[in-house]
């Protein structure tokens, strides 16, 4: 069935732009059809406004998480507990919530920021930074491989793993390099669980072993569909968020100055960061043929939700296009709402924090390489490049 409601547009929100250019599309889009429909791919519903997401997201009975890349309406993976609905999806909740509960992500807090720091130390002194694969994918890359207990021998073949999953966008239309990827991570997972079976070790991984649900263990299919989710979202998350950040105070210095002469201002500034930045761009699929925001669906239609079409939709939002970090208000759903709300959004927070405090005492002045060609995929939208100058 065709769904009815919304006009047809030529949308790709996978394709690599320019830096920023897929939330200015969204904004543009929004203010002309804040619903509508992609011919895209296998074509799916796009909402770009506040209310139709925060709605979307907080109707599990109407929009099931069963597939949440719209590309992939039918997938042949199952990321636990990301695309699971409920009961099974709250029950995996309940496993996992004491471990990234805001204190648990308190106690992490010397370890987050010795790493900080021992990533930091380095590009100390240097006129030219790589941000990207010096710092931004390697900090908490690195603190999730401690998590789960994963050699950092192996974290340049982990993010080349995280990368073919998550940010092929068009150069991977039928997803078959991110399945070979998947295969890889879980064939690696599988390797580690046997390793911490026969050896224990302190660390998230060896504890999840002995989980049951519904007094019986787990499935070991079902443990490796834990680990990638595990995987992606640790290692992807907080690299794109430092990304966006960063290019914003290399871009604007006021901001940057602000950030040294006054630190207590930094937990501001990632909430600001979060809302106006905000990348994740889930997708849902129909439980049932239903009209909803005026749009006729179909049971399995999908509809992509990116999140920024929310939190920076000026019917809720004052000035949304602008960093403020003076902003009164400040409920963004930058991690989501309803029951997939984002599990790690408390460590996710502290080691954004950590990075701009830590960073700014070492390296207070900074600006873009304009020798250096940046651009933006999309689906899950980020950075490709980011190099830094460093007044010597």
């Amino acid at each position: 069935m065709e769904p009815t409601g919304c006009p047809v547009v030529d949308f790709n929100g996978f394709a690599t732009t320019p830096p920023l250019a897929h939330f200015e599309d969204i904004d543009r889009l929004r203010a002309l059809h804040p619903r509508f429909r992609s011919t895209f791919g296998p074509g799916f519903v796009v909402f770009t406004d506040a209310d139709s997401i925060r709605e979307t997201l907080q109707r599990a009975d109407l929009f099931s998480s069963r597939a949440v890349t719209v590309l992939d309406p039918n997938p042949a993976y199952l990321w636990i507990p990301e695309m699971l609905d409920a009961p099974e999806h709250t029950k995996w909740r309940q496993l996992l919530a004491p471990h990234f509960s805001p204190s648990a992500a308190q106690g992490m807090e010397d370890k987050v920021r010795r790493r900080c720091i021992e990533l930091i130390e380095p590009l100390v002194g240097r006129t030219s930074i790589d941000f990207l694969h010096d710092f931004a994918f390697r900090y908490p890359t690195t603190i999730f491989m401690d998590l789960f207990g994963m050699p950092l021998t192996d974290l340049d073949m982990v993010m080349e793993w995280e990368h073919d999953i998550l940010h092929r966008g068009d150069q991977d239309p039928d997803r078959s390099i991110a399945g070979a990827a998947m295969m890889n991570v879980m064939q690696y997972f599988a390797e580690l669980m046997a390793q911490r079976t026969r050896d224990p070790q302190d660390d998230l991984l060896t504890k999840s072993l002995s989980w049951t649900i519904d007094g019986q263990p787990i499935p070991q299919d079902q443990m490796l569909a834990f680990c990638l989710l595990m995987f992606m979202a640790g290692l992807d998350t907080v690299s794109i968020q430092l990304s966006y950040s960063w290019h914003h105070l290399a871009t604007h210095p006021e901001h940057q100055q602000r950030l040294v002469n006054d630190p207590t201002v930094i937990p501001n500034a990632v909430e600001e960061f979060l809302r106006a930045f905000a990348f994740v761009a889930p997708g849902r699929t129909a439980t049932q043929d239903i009209e909803f925001r005026g749009v006729q669906f179909a049971a399995g239609d999908m509809v992509h939700l990116p999140l920024c079409g929310a939190t920076r939709d000026p019917a809720h939002v004052d000035s949304p296009t602008q960093v403020d970090f003076d902003r009164d208000v400040n409920n963004h759903i930058a991690f989501g709402l309803g029951p997939h709300r984002c599990l790690g959004s408390h460590l996710a927070r502290r080691e954004l924090r950590i990075a701009l405090e830590e960073w700014h005492l070492r390296i207070p002045s900074y600006r873009l390489d304009p020798n250096v060609e940046l651009t933006e995929h999309g689906g899950m939208c980020g950075l490709d490049a980011l190099s830094l100058i460093v007044p010597g």
